[in-house]
């Protein structure tokens, strides 16, 4: 089946997220080692036909890179190689972190398994890839920070 792989990148962990067949829903998929990423995306694509990378781009909130932009390209690099024909496309991953914590607090999960910082990069490649796919889809209007509700602000969604 195809599949459109989300990834949260990060140095030590990196956060995967797969598509649905259709290309509609984006679930959590694994938590791997950043050195053993492409392993374990060529595996995975032993199984399951990959037809699209999308990376969470990482940036400032004026717009410019963060200092983790230079490894994020360097993986985009690495990817191109490994997976010709496979496109790579950048989705902005401002929030994703704050979105992922929002979402395991109202999913219930407890305030221990929420400092897991694997689950957290898994929850974040899921929003980067479901953003990517609403906004290509035309079902939303593109990626805009500012739109961001003051709830689930970081000064927010500390418990009280």
């Amino acid at each position: 089946m195809e599949r459109t792989v989300g990834i949260d990148y990060g140095k030590k962990r990196t956060g995967l997220a797969v598509s649905d067949p259709l290309g509609i829903f984006a679930s959590a998929l694994e938590t791997v080692d950043s050195a053993k990423l492409v392993e374990y995306l060529k595996n995975y694509s032993s199984s399951e036909t990959i037809v699209r990378f999308v990376v969470g781009w990482p940036t400032n909130m004026d717009g410019s890179e963060s200092e983790s932009a230079p490894g994020v390209r360097a993986l985009v690099a690495r990817l191109e190689k490994e997976f010709p024909g496979v496109p790579v496309v950048l989705e902005d991953e401002r929030f994703t972190s704050v979105l992922a914590h929002r979402a395991m607090i109202d999913g219930g999960m407890k305030a221990k398994e929420r400092r897991d910082k694997a689950s957290v990069d898994r929850i974040s490649a899921a929003i980067i890839l479901q953003s990517w796919m609403d906004r290509s889809s035309g079902s939303r209007a593109a990626f805009d920070p500012a739109a961001v509700p003051e709830s689930l602000s970081k000064k927010n969604t500390r418990r009280k």
